[in-house]
């Protein structure tokens, strides 16, 4: 029971990777409180786990208030919080003579200040609930740049900065920070895409596979590790050349 005794928050926690890392936490021996928009899948999952094991929170990343609501009913059901996933995040695209303020404010305000907001309003519960993990879902894109995602990398690249400011910070009291940085996931969002051209696996990957990333951060396993970035990309980032799955 790696994470017995442990409470995570989760962003964007209804469906995709945050569902899948929700019941990873649940299997493992932990608590969840699940954050998103999309209230009916993220109600149906909280009762899939059990209401010993879960609640859902109506959670908008881009709003302070909700934010502080999330934590809250963090400590009245469970008492505590030892990890934080900021794991909701959008994506768009556009040409730069095309790609608009009104896009490019969008996903900064959800991947970036969200990621912000979230530390901001779970640190003292993080503090007094120590030792805790943050874990800020970023993207092979915090890695590398992607032709005409110019807000998106933008904000995965801000992710992977904005997790070592804050590991630094609060190194010295037992919570760690670290960013996980998926290739192409099997998920809604990816719903169709060939990775052939470019997956030296020529596959996606599965949700389940970077929740267990996630449980290694969010254990105490993980208890000498900050300010890191993971990567889990199949070898999309290993380097160029012919790809052999052909």
């Amino acid at each position: 029971m790696r994470m017995a005794g442990k409470v995570a928050l989760i962003s964007g926690g209804a469906r995709g990777m945050g569902a899948s890392h929700a019941a990873a936490i649940v299997a493992a021996g932990g608590k969840v409180v699940i954050g998103d928009l999309l209230d009916e899948p993220g109600q149906a999952l909280a009762e899939e786990l059990g209401p010993e094991n879960a609640v859902f929170v109506h959670l908008d990343v881009t709003e302070m208030t909700s934010w502080e609501h999330a934590v809250t009913v963090a400590k009245e059901r469970f008492g505590r919080l030892n990890v934080l996933i900021n794991n909701a995040g959008i994506v768009n695209h556009g040409s730069l003579l095309d790609y608009s303020l009104k896009q490019w404010n969008l996903i900064i305000a959800v991947n970036l200040t969200g990621q912000f907001l979230g530390i901001k309003a779970a640190t003292p519960l993080l503090l007094a609930s120590a030792p805790s993990s943050i874990i800020n879902i970023s993207s092979t894109a915090g890695l590398q740049g992607i032709a005409e995602l110019h807000g998106y990398t933008a904000s995965k690249f801000g992710a992977r900065g904005l997790t070592k400011s804050v590991a630094l910070e609060l190194a010295g009291r037992n919570v760690r920070a670290n960013s996980v940085h998926p290739g192409t996931i099997s998920t809604q969002m990816n719903a169709g895409l060939d990775v052939a051209d470019f997956n030296p696996m020529g596959r996606m990957g599965e949700s389940a596979e970077v929740s267990s990333l996630v449980i290694y951060l969010a254990s105490d396993e993980s208890c000498f590790v900050t300010g890191a970035e993971f990567v889990i990309d199949g070898g999309e980032l290993a380097g160029t050349g012919p790809l052999k799955n052909k």
